[in-house]
């Protein structure tokens, strides 16, 4: 087994303009999806394991204090500390729920100048992960594969662009149908950078 250590695992999700923009209008202007933050039992691209009875205890705890105390707070990319900075805070997670092995939350995005970078990448159609962060320790199970041990402790959940778990995609709570899945052109990374630079020159 080895030591105790921060443990980072995605999911990756997809959301179109359309379904932004009618989730918005939905919910008097604020940015809700909702969809699995993460899966019990089930190896992931990192070939670790989620034992169900450990994640239901550690998503009761943060439900019981982080949700119902409105601070389940995550940031924006790929944060490396066990403590949530509040300068890159960028949504904050208002329920979640067990469907089967799947863990499935609802997420405000926030009106802070991560979210609102958060939000315009999502305009743009850019497919992001969300990432459970957390600290503990794993146990080798066979070749390329491990368990997370009774010592995991959730911390946040993130979003990030490079996921390790396919098949599982958020979107606005206002919407039902599925989402189309496609290629991001280059074109909209340029976009992008330049929304991003628009933001963070309206901050200064």
């Amino acid at each position: 087994m080895e030591n105790k250590k921060l443990i980072v695992d995605y999911i990756t999700f997809n959301i179109s303009p359309e379904m932004i923009s009618e989730s918005m209008e939905k919910n008097n202007g604020r940015l809700m999806v909702k969809g699995v933050l993460q899966r019990a039992d089930a190896q992931n691209q990192n070939g670790r394991v989620y034992p169900r009875n450990i994640l239901m205890r550690e998503a009761k705890k943060y439900a019981d204090i982080n949700i119902k105390e409105r601070r389940a707070l995550g940031e924006l990319d790929h944060p490396d500390s066990s403590v949530v900075n509040l300068n890159n805070v960028s949504h904050n997670i208002t329920e979640m729920h067990w469907e089967e092995n799947d863990l499935v939350g609802t997420v405000e995005v926030l009106s802070t100048p991560s979210g609102n970078i958060l939000k315009e990448l999502f305009k743009c159609g850019i497919k992001l992960g969300i990432s459970s962060r957390g600290l503990g320790s794993v146990k080798q199970l066979g070749e390329g594969s491990v368990e997370v041990q009774d010592d995991f402790e959730l911390i946040a959940f993130d979003f990030v662009s490079n996921p390790s778990t396919q098949g599982a995609f958020l979107k606005p709570t206002a919407m039902h149908e599925s989402v189309q899945h496609g290629l991001i052109k280059p074109a909209k990374y340029e976009k992008v950078n330049r929304l991003i630079t628009d933001i963070l020159s309206d901050i200064k």
